[in-house]
């Protein structure tokens, strides 16, 4: 039977009714690893669900390493890995497992992610730095929209109607076959936050697995409940992990290119962003653009803003 590992950070409310939308008579067990939330969540797990196995890390361990400890920390086979910020759709948990019975090939299978208002949020993604991701992003996919060209050759505005075997899916929601996940040594906790997942599909490919997407299971997806709170700080952590990636990955001459192109993104989005910051009027938006061009400013200037993870 399958298990159930959900990942925490100070997303109390979001924690409380992802563990409500787990059905008990589906699951073998169910592990909260929490990364030393300061909103109560490992309390709240204590008090209302006294049946879960919690791990409370006395420090933000970051993604990667609390995955790797719900699972060194069940005996499933299959284990469905959860963002605090999820819910599950009746009838997901028994379509993932059936699905990898169905494909012994796959190492790792993604549900059908929704947004709160139940539209599609796309989760498949080309490998960062390869000639499909060079075309397969969210402006080339604006043009191809308004173009009305067939979206389907694109992974992000593919209608993700169908089972299919893809390059990476957002970690949101994540059914793993432990023999697999074993064989590649799990998550590569040099990656504290983003690209964790990218980098598993990745080394998941180059031993010989698959990694599928399956839309015969869908779970609600909040996104961004936790990262929201350090919204440059993560913008920088983003960058940084997409460094990692091909530092891990590609050779020397490549990560040169790829180091550049990104340069060139970034002093886009910062020009963009600061005229995009002189014509905002809502004071929400003005602060989410402020944040943005923060972040831009400090990758490209090399500085760190300061959060609370570990040093």
């Amino acid at each position: 039977m399958v298990g159930v590992a959900v990942i925490s950070y100070n997303t109390r409310e979001h924690l409380r009714a992802c563990l409500e939308s787990v059905p008990l008579s589906e699951v073998r067990e169910v592990v909260v690893v929490d990364n030393a939330s300061r909103d109560g969540s490992p309390e709240m797990v204590s008090d209302e669900f006294p049946w879960v196995t919690l791990v409370a890390n006395e420090q933000n361990r970051g993604y990667g390493a609390a995955a790797n400890q719900a699972v060194a920390g069940s005996a499933a086979e299959t284990l469905l890995l959860l963002n605090g910020d999820t819910r599950l759709e009746p009838g997901a948990l028994p379509s993932l497992v059936a699905y990898l019975e169905d494909h012994p090939e796959a190492a790792v299978v993604a549900p059908r992610l929704v947004n709160a208002d139940g539209s599609l949020q796309p989760s498949c993604y080309p490998f960062p730095g390869t000639l499909e991701w060079l075309f397969d992003n969210d402006v080339v996919g604006r043009v191809v929209k308004r173009m009305s060209i067939s979206s389907q050759n694109l992974l992000r505005t593919w209608d993700h109607a169908h089972a299919r075997a893809v390059p990476w899916v957002k970690g949101a929601a994540l059914a793993v076959r432990r023999g697999a996940f074993e064989t590649v040594g799990g998550f590569d906790e040099r990656f504290f936050l983003y690209y964790e997942e990218t980098d598993l599909c990745y080394r998941m490919w180059t031993v010989g697995w698959e990694v599928h997407f399956a839309p015969t299971a869908t779970v609600m997806h909040i996104g961004g409940a936790s990262t929201a709170q350090h919204r440059t700080a993560m913008n920088v952590q983003l960058l940084e992990s997409v460094d990692e990636f091909y530092r891990h990955h590609y050779s020397y001459p490549r990560r040169l290119l790829l180091a550049a192109i990104w340069k060139g993104i970034l002093t886009s989005r910062l020009l963009r962003d600061r005229a995009r910051l002189v014509t905002a009027r809502d004071e929400r938006a003005r602060h989410a653009i402020a944040a943005d061009v923060a972040a831009w400013e400090c990758a490209l200037l090399g500085r760190k803003p300061s959060w609370d993870r570990p040093a």
